[in-house]
């Protein structure tokens, strides 16, 4: 599957999906970002069950700000409208394909359990 290009009216919908996405902050300035690039897309390549998507923060700086996006490349993981993994920097060939191995491997039934129960106990602490 190829990279798909984000915008503020596309990224509730793609984040609410039950497939995992894997977001790419960057910028057309950026040279880690374009370095990361051609590896992003491999993966992307690699993995049809995982939707991978870039996001150009010059183009989308509300978002970006929304996101708190301080520093590019920024890899961003959503499943089923949860924020699995963010960490700034480009990652190797070996560890963009562990993420997204251990992404593919999450059990959401009991993240959103988890979710359900911090939610509830934090309710009630109050």
């Amino acid at each position: 599957m190829s990279v798909i290009e984000l915008t503020q009216d596309t990224f509730q919908a793609a984040t609410e999906a039950k497939q995992p996405l894997i977001i790419d902050f960057w910028a057309p300035w950026c040279g880690p970002c374009r370095q990361f690039g051609p590896t992003f897309e491999a993966a992307a390549e690699k993995h049809p069950d995982v939707t991978f998507a870039k996001i150009n923060t010059e183009e989308q700086q509300e978002l970006s700000a929304a996101l708190r996006i301080r520093s590019i490349p920024t890899l961003m993981v959503f499943r089923e409208n949860v924020l699995l993994f963010q960490q700034a920097g480009a990652l190797s060939a070996s560890q963009l394909e562990e993420l997204v191995t251990q992404v593919k491997a999450v059990d959401m039934a009991q993240v959103h359990a988890e979710i359900a129960a911090q939610e509830k106990g934090g309710a009630t602490t109050h």
